[in-house]
């Protein structure tokens, strides 16, 4: 049976361990910022030790530095020093925008080191444990300790890939753009449709039924199949007049992903109607027909 440490036993911490001690992973010693929590983290997870110091780790084959990534090099400097983690130890963070490296001093001690995130929103314990079946997990790191947090994400319901090396940042930037920035999308469409009158509950039906059927076509055909509009039809005019109804930021946004989606209906248009999009584009201030 294998053994997983958890320091910083939060919300992840928690339930991943819960998870995998209901796939059969021994749950080691947990620590927490007091000890109270880290009893209160073992009763969730029904099995482990809670500590009162990291000095008090016991060996693992892996150890999940559950913590801030602000924490995650700090904890992982004490850990070192403890002297607690021996060599050929698997040692892994859940940060989506960090890297391994992060965990250099345990690395120096000889441990394996990786990090392994859950694209998957750990808001409560409890919910997450009954949701996380199918969540894609992203690994990246020693490739010494592929197969170990491999067989993990596997056994509690994850679907481990492996990042290229440096592509962390890269990874979480299209985490953030796909979730984010589709939240903000929806809320400057909210805007527009308000400023023609139409109800919060209308448009509410109305641009969620459409953002979902975009989305869809986008995924069955690809971005560049699935994409409509005046757009990707060369409509300049109506581009222009979209323009004439916005307030400055409003307009800057537009504008700024209008570009975006020129480069991808490139390929349907010819080089005029390229050149009279991007015109539009450009020209004159923001919110020209609403003098704000």
């Amino acid at each position: 049976m294998q053994t997983l440490n958890i320091i910083g036993a939060g919300r992840l911490g928690q339930s991943i361990g819960r998870l995998a001690a209901q796939a059969g992973y021994r749950i080691g010693s947990v620590y927490c910022r007091s000890q109270a929590s880290a009893q209160a983290a073992c009763d969730f997870i029904g099995q482990g030790a809670p500590l009162a110091s990291l000095h008090d780790v016991q060996p693992a084959l892996l150890t999940l530095l559950a913590v801030p990534d602000g924490q995650i090099a700090p904890v992982a400097a004490m850990l070192a020093d403890s002297g607690r983690v021996a060599a050929g130890q698997v040692v892994f963070h859940a940060s989506g925008a960090c890297e391994a490296a992060l965990l250099a001093p345990l690395a120096a001690r000889g441990a394996y080191c990786a990090s392994l995130h859950p694209a998957f929103s750990f808001a409560e314990p409890a919910r997450a444990v009954a949701s996380f079946a199918g969540t894609r997990c992203a690994l990246e790191g020693d490739e010494r300790t592929f197969a170990s947090l491999q067989d993990l994400a596997l056994a509690i319901g994850g679907q481990p890939f492996l990042l290229a090396p440096g592509g962390k940042l890269a990874y979480h930037a299209a985490l953030a753009v796909a979730s984010n920035y589709l939240v903000t999308l929806h809320a400057l469409a909210q805007q527009l449709a308000s400023r023609a009158g139409i109800g919060a509950q209308d448009a509410h039906v109305l641009l969620g039924e459409l953002m979902q059927k975009t989305l869809a076509n986008s995924l069955a055909l690809g971005p560049a199949t699935a994409l409509t509009g005046p757009i990707a039809r060369g409509d300049a005019d109506t581009v222009r007049r979209h323009r004439a109804v916005m307030s400055p930021p409003q307009d800057a946004l537009y504008c700024a992903l209008g570009t975006a989606t020129l480069g991808l209906a490139a390929g349907r248009l010819d080089e005029a109607q390229q050149a009279a999009v991007a015109i539009a584009l450009r020209e004159g201030g923001c919110g020209v027909g609403q003098g704000e």
